[in-house]
């Protein structure tokens, strides 16, 4: 007999890989009603399959809470249990795809150019899984709607995780006013709850732990390497591939919101800021290996990572490193050194056990 989510949740709790938390148990039900309702056996088409409708959508859940509230842990708790053709996939990155098979679909003259996207989605999945739900590009605020009711009427559920309530969703966005039947389909179609957990679970277990190792030794990545594992609870990693205007930005290993990277993986490629930018939307913490000494004779290099560091200071984005030197000893000579002046005191600041502790 399947085990139910509460009895799984026990149980990684029982083993010590989960913190009991009444408010994250208190939703477990919600979620095993949907597991329930998909797993369900389906009516088989009569005579006339060929024309019948496809299954009605299973009411979904859109769950809202602080960064750290184990929103993300349920849903991959229950996304993993569900026996049903699926897909988890972090809102961001999803709505790029999107967005890059509109414009296929439009070079190719279809008069709608969305409807391929959704018929092609709704024949893959009957169930979607999304990580951070938000809204901040006028692009997509202006499909979210079309694309979601297409996908509901076709039978897909949605599970979703976000930082905010629907109705703060693009909020004071441009055109708001186009977007607020998406606020109403969702409050239709999905089951809105808040996790009301007090703990901020990863701001727990970064608090008081050092998140700057220097001097990038075997001995800084063993101790990346334990808080990774603490962070992702030793679960397995897979990449992050994100599309910024037809190029692709991967974060090697991603699980949670939590991305892991080397310094040269992301300040020795040519990124820009719209690449940083969009790996801060998508992370909520960043762990990044091996920065260098910086000089003249890495000169690129350094002010993509100072174009890295203020986007990531920008977004709130939780820090954690291992480097060379200390961060005023990383860049001390050569054109640049002064103006670093302002990212090693950030890189300062962002070691603080309370810092992005305020973030939404």
């Amino acid at each position: 007999m399947t085990s139910s989510l509460v009895q799984i949740y026990d149980s990684r709790v029982a083993a010590g890989r989960l913190r009991a938390d009444a408010a994250q148990r208190a939703l477990l039900p919600a979620l095993e009603d949907i597991r329930s309702a998909l797993e369900a056996p389906q009516k088989k088409p009569g005579l006339f399959g060929l024309f019948a409708k496809p299954p009605e959508a299973v009411r979904g859940l859109y769950l809202w809470g602080g960064v750290g509230r184990g929103k993300s842990m349920l849903m991959d708790l229950f996304h993993e249990t569900v026996a049903v053709p699926k897909r988890r996939v972090h809102f961001h990155a999803f709505m790029q795809e999107v967005q890059a098979k509109i414009d296929i679909a439009r070079r190719a003259k279809e008069e709608d150019a969305l409807m391929p996207v959704a018929k092609e989605i709704a024949a893959s999945v009957r169930l979607l899984c999304f990580d951070e739900m938000q809204i901040t590009d006028i692009a997509d605020a202006m499909i979210v709607g079309r694309l979601f009711d297409e996908l509901f009427k076709r039978g897909v559920t949605v599970v979703t995780t976000s930082n905010r309530p629907p109705e703060d969703l693009y909020k004071n966005g441009l055109n708001r006013q186009l977007f607020l039947p998406f606020i109403a389909i969702l409050n239709d179609k999905l089951t809105v709850r808040e996790i009301a957990s007090e703990t901020d679970y990863r701001q727990h277990r970064l608090t008081g732990a050092q998140v700057y190792f220097s001097p990038a030794s075997k001995a800084a990545h063993a101790a990346m390497d334990a808080l990774w594992d603490e962070l992702t609870g030793h679960d397995a990693a897979s990449r992050l591939v994100l599309e910024v205007k037809g190029r692709q930005v991967v974060i090697p290993r991603f699980h949670n919101g939590i991305g892991r990277a080397s310094f040269w993986e992301l300040c020795g490629a040519m990124l820009g800021p719209g690449d940083y930018l969009a790996i801060a939307a998508a992370l909520k913490v960043l762990m990044l290996d091996d920065i260098p000494q910086l000089s003249a004779s890495n000169f690129n290099e350094a002010k993509r990572f100072v174009t890295l560091i203020d986007t990531l200071y920008e977004a709130k984005v939780r820090l954690i490193c291992s480097a060379a030197d200390v961060p005023e000893r990383l860049y001390n000579e050569g054109t640049g050194s002064f103006e670093f002046e302002r990212t090693a005191s950030r890189l300062r600041e962002m070691q603080s056990a309370d810092w992005a502790a305020d973030r939404a």
